[in-house]
């Protein structure tokens, strides 16, 4: 549609509060402590603002990080603003989950999953579950 001034606008994709406190967005400073020196397993969402893929992969994410509190931390790294980490885990395509435990990875998801489920087995197959 468009308006005088040119084209409509596309409203800044970001992700829901649904998942209410189960993920917590880390950085380049805070992901050694959070994610590799905090306690159990972690699972961390390499993603974009701008990706397709990772509005469509959005709700399973939120939905998994609710469900699995209990068992699994979840973060999320926006690779925009950190390069750097994005490099280091050698995040090729977005959105990619990395799993850790004992602050070594144990299992790795690129792209979106097909659904709740494929997610869910996936992630309990990587963390023995």
């Amino acid at each position: 549609m468009m308006s005088p001034r040119g084209p409509a606008a596309t409203p800044q994709y970001l992700p829901s509060d649904t998942a209410g406190n189960a993920i917590t967005t880390v950085t380049a400073e805070t992901f050694e402590k959070a994610v590799l020196e905090g306690p159990g397993a972690a699972m961390v969402e390499f993603m974009s603002y701008g990706c397709s893929h990772c509005r469509v992969f959005e709700p399973i994410y939120e939905e998994a990080a609710a469900g699995l509190a209990h068992q699994v931390r979840c973060f999320r790294v926006n690779v925009a603003s950190e390069k750097a980490l994005a490099d280091k885990y050698r995040i090729t395509g977005t959105p990619s989950i990395v799993m850790f435990s004992h602050s070594r990875e144990v299992g790795r998801l690129e792209g979106p999953a097909p659904s709740l489920g494929s997610f869910m087995a996936s992630v309990q197959q990587s963390f023995g579950l």
